[in-house]
């Protein structure tokens, strides 16, 4: 039970795939890891994509603010918001299997 309540820790608070790591299953482990890593890409090229183009238009305008461009980009990319619904169910599958009981057989199972 403390390999499934570390594992589980482990994939909840530093990166989802790493408690699977931790439990031995290996692929899985990597798989969610380069699961992670891809939305994780994707999210800082468009956040960025969008910022660089806000910056411009607030150099020009003067209005330089933290909100303005959260707000910017949240009525101007709804990828964001499925690029964040799709981490969200990932990690939240890495912690409830990362949390399952280990299989029989596995080397971690005693």
């Amino acid at each position: 039970m403390k390999i499934n309540f570390k594992a589980a820790l482990l994939s909840a608070f530093i990166l989802p795939g790493i408690g699977q790591l931790y439990k031995g299953e290996r692929v899985k482990g990597a798989i969610l890891l380069v699961l992670v890593n891809i939305f994780m890409l994707l999210s800082l090229f468009i956040v960025f994509r969008k910022m660089g183009s806000f910056l411009v238009t607030a150099r020009v305008s003067g209005v330089p603010e933290a909100l303005a461009l959260l707000d910017n980009l949240t009525k101007t990319s709804p990828e964001v918001g499925w690029l964040l619904t799709g981490f969200t169910l990932l990690w939240g599958f890495a912690v409830v299997d990362a949390a399952r009981p280990i299989k029989e057989g596995s080397p971690l199972s005693d």
